[in-house]
Formats: structure tokens, C-alpha cells, sequence
């Protein structure tokens, strides 16, 4: 049998230069920490709340500039919140008000956080027909030290094991047949279209284990 050279395909993805896969590399690496790190904290709250994977989709910034935060909502007795992650490891976090100092850098985790409240609270208002109020919660995952010298404003600030006990003490807001609701809401991908590039997951799948309910 005659052997031919086998022909690139129509259509066949070019090839990356090296800058360009290391690159790749570092953002896949990047993905795969806040997949981590989104199972971590969320593994912390009970079943009564409502895990729903994080519906704004996140561009990976360039290396040396703020990190995106990875995050999901969370629904439950205390309301919704839109619980942002920030990954510090062994670093050490100082927290005054508004500022978060991470190894001399001081980036804006709380602002965003505040934004990415917003945008849900936004969304999920327009699709019920009705203005609901959507809780910033910054939770921290690493083992290094946290000073606290004043918290922000409107923005929940705690650690990844405390989650569960902070959102716990929020009382109870909504009934578990209205967090029900809204849960199926923030679940549907029509209430996220600018969220294009986000993969949705069908009822019955957690944060960690890709089911979207503990409830």
C-alpha cells in the first residue's frame, strides 16, 4: 500500500506560537484555580441554599494585572447574594474599608464585587418584573492571615469556612418556595444575554458537582 503525506484539513486550527501557549497555558491554569476555588467555598453552605455556577462570563486579564474573581450566586433563607472569590494562598490580606492589600498591590476587589451585584441584581430584576436587592459578599480562599481595620460598606467581607455561618446569620428573607423561584430564574440562560460565552448546566447539577441546587 502506498503511503501518502497526510494534508492539513480546510479549516484546521493554526498552530500557536510560543508566547501565545504559554499564554494559553496560564489562562487554562487560571480557569481551572477559580473552578477550584468556586467547589471549595461553595461546598461550605448547607442545602437549604441554592448554588447557581456564576453567570457573567469572565475574561482572563493580562498577567500582572488584577486577577478576575471567580464566584457563583447563592440563594437562600437570608436573600440572594452574589458571593465574588478572591484567591490569596499563603499571602497576607489587609482589609480597611473599601482597600484590600494583597503583597503590596491593592486591587479592587470590593469595587467589583459591588459591580458584579449590581449587573445580577440588574438581570435578575428585568426578568421578573420586579426590583430585587442582590448582596456583594467577598469571600477570601488561601491560608494566610487576614487583618481586618474596618469593613466596607454594602459588601459582605469574610472567608471561604465562615460562608456558610455569615450568610446563615442574614435571618431569613425569603421562603423556601420563593428561593425556589428565583433559583429557576437565575438558572435560565435568558436572563444572562450578554453572558455568551457562560456553560449552562441542567437542573440538578451544585457548584461542585455541577448541580445547581443543595435545596
Amino acid at each position: 500500500m502506498t503511503a501518502y503525506p497526510i494534508r492539513p484539513q480546510f479549516g484546521d486550527p493554526p498552530k500557536l506560537q510560543p508566547t501565545q501557549w504559554v499564554r494559553r497555558m496560564r489562562e487554562e491554569q487560571t480557569l481551572k484555580r477559580m473552578a477550584a476555588a468556586e467547589d471549595t467555598t461553595a461546598g461550605r453552605l448547607s442545602r437549604e441554599w441554592h448554588v447557581i455556577e456564576w453567570p457573567n462570563a469572565r475574561p482572563i486579564v493580562a498577567e500582572g494585572k488584577t486577577k478576575p474573581l471567580a464566584g457563583f450566586l447563592a440563594i437562600g433563607p437570608g436573600g440572594i447574594f452574589s458571593v465574588s472569590i478572591a484567591q490569596h494562598g499563603r499571602s497576607r490580606v489587609l482589609v480597611a474599608g473599601d482597600v484590600v492589600q494583597i503583597n503590596g498591590r491593592r486591587p479592587s476587589y470590593v469595587s467589583q464585587a459591588r459591580r458584579d451585584a449590581k449587573r445580577v441584581q440588574k438581570a435578575l430584576s428585568t426578568a421578573i418584573g420586579q426590583d430585587i436587592k442582590v448582596f456583594p459578599v467577598l469571600a477570601f480562599v488561601g491560608n494566610g492571615p487576614i487583618s481586618v481595620n474596618g469593613l466596607p460598606k454594602d459588601c459582605v467581607v469574610t472567608t471561604y469556612r465562615e460562608l456558610n455561618k455569615v450568610l446563615a446569620a442574614t435571618g431569613r428573607r425569603l421562603s423556601p418556595e420563593t428561593a425556589d423561584k428565583l433559583s429557576l430564574v437565575a438558572r435560565s440562560p435568558n436572563t444572562w444575554p450578554d453572558a455568551k460565552q457562560y456553560q449552562w448546566y441542567p437542573e440538578g447539577a451544585t457548584a461542585g458537582d455541577k448541580d445547581t441546587t443543595r435545596g
